[in-house]
């Protein structure tokens, strides 16, 4: 009990203590090889990447979704500006969103999405990527819970 308190509190004071530690994966899009931290379970996907204040320049959040629907995205604690591209069951990008730091906005995808892949603003965009672009490694992926 006293430890889930010193967490809560911990967290509201934004120094970034995480409930459960994110496993890590690699994925690839074209020649650029992404590090990614996964999100698969509510708490996690709950979480993302509240609190942090950088993130490497080939790292990235990777959120697996229970099932293949719209999902929405906003910027609560982030304190990054952030991409996000949400992707079909095969790793197709569907959409991507330009993400603001801290601020309350929805970014939605355009249609259902298992995946969603954070990374750093611009990211997508500056390598040449858009709505039909593949994300390979989702396969290894853990299964959402």
């Amino acid at each position: 009990m006293l430890k889930a308190f010193l967490l809560l509190a911990l967290t509201i004071a934004g120094i970034g203590a995480r409930a459960e530690p994110f496993p890590e994966m690699d994925l690839s899009m074209g020649m650029y090889r992404i590090e990614a931290e996964v999100a698969a379970t509510e708490e996690t996907r709950e979480q993302g990447l509240m609190f942090r204040e950088k993130m490497a320049a080939n790292h990235g959040m990777l959120f697996v979704f229970p099932d293949a629907r719209r999902e929405c995205m906003w910027m609560k604690n982030t304190l990054m500006p952030l991409s996000v591209a949400f992707l079909d069951d095969h790793g197709v990008i569907v959409n991507i969103e330009e993400m603001k730091a801290k601020t309350l906005n929805n970014h939605c995808s355009l249609g259902p999405i298992r995946f969603a892949l954070e990374m750093n603003a611009g990211w997508f965009r500056q390598r040449g990527f858009a709505a039909g672009s593949r994300l390979l490694g989702l396969e290894r992926a853990p299964l959402p819970r």
